[in-house]
């Protein structure tokens, strides 16, 4: 039981004694699914960057336009890489909102997170449309391999990989550099033609200069944790979306990419400028 009352979580085997990038996201965003370690952890980042909550609200937003969009455009199927812990309006539930035939792939190495989506699709899913796998982004091809053993998406027709807020996160490969960009260019590989790639990534470049140094100490509380990040600069951001044709209006902060897309309801941001928000988003369609 957790201190928000009874919960069929965690599951067995879950490791309690470090926070969780995916639950400490959970309760920035206002969730239940993360445990004492996490909201202790959750509060010292908060301590060092006060606006963090409405960062992660603001990155939780731009995915619900992207797919709102995207949807718009035509696309029916999506892998949300890195889904985390179902919260705040999850991929399919966006997607339904628009059109009722969109389907989803959720993947996560986070155990928690894994277990929360199925419990969740169990309850509201349907599995012709909707599946969850506990993976690693590092594996782009065994990835694919086993979304396609799901039957819920058709490679032949256009999708959407979904890559928010999920590659600030280092990704150490065997020698321990950090093989995000790698694994995102076979991603673009894979990806058939009119098919679209979504990112969002921290970024310590053109942020309003009395966040400089917030940044700095924020990344060193996660590089003293088990999940060390990185932050790069807009060119690289862009970099990760490789040829890909930008979709209007190119690479910007998450408020401003679409803001017609967003829901009456949406929660308000404590913002003062755009710049604020830290992270720099972009959505590309593969020629």
């Amino acid at each position: 039981m957790s201190e928000h009352g009874p919960d069929p979580f965690p599951p067995e085997g879950i490791d309690l004694d470090h926070p969780s990038v995916a639950r400490v996201y959970d309760f920035l965003l206002g969730g239940s699914s993360n445990w004492a370690i996490d909201r202790a952890f959750g509060e010292r980042v908060v301590g060092k960057f006060p606006l963090l909550k409405s960062v992660a609200v603001a990155n939780r937003l731009y995915l619900h336009r992207a797919v709102r969009h995207l949807v718009r455009l035509g696309v029916r199927q999506f892998i949300d890489i890195g889904s985390g812990i179902p919260t705040m309006g999850n991929t399919h539930q966006i997607a339904d909102e628009v059109a009722s035939d969109s389907k989803v792939v959720y993947i996560d190495n986070e155990p928690v997170a894994v277990a929360h989506s199925r419990y969740l699709l169990d309850k509201q899913g349907d599995p012709a449309r909707h599946a969850v796998i506990h993976g690693d982004m590092r594996d782009p091809d065994g990835l694919w391999e086993r979304v396609a053993e799901t039957g819920v998406i058709d490679f032949g027709q256009p999708l959407a990989v979904l890559l928010v807020a999920v590659l600030h996160v280092q990704q150490p490969g065997v020698d321990g550099t950090d093989v995000g960009p790698q694994s995102v260019a076979r991603y673009r590989e894979l990806l058939n033609s009119g098919s679209y790639l979504v990112v969002s990534h921290v970024t310590d470049e053109g942020v309003p200069p009395e966040l400089d140094q917030k940044l700095v100490e924020l990344k060193a509380l996660y590089d003293g944790s088990s999940s060390p990040v990185v932050w790069r600069k807009q060119n690289e951001i862009r970099a990760l979306l490789g040829d890909f044709e930008l979709v209007p209006p190119g690479m910007t902060w998450t408020p401003l990419w679409h803001p017609e897309e967003s829901s009456p309801d949406s929660p308000a941001l404590e913002f003062n400028r755009p710049e604020e928000s830290v992270i720099w988003v972009g959505v590309g369609r593969k020629p």
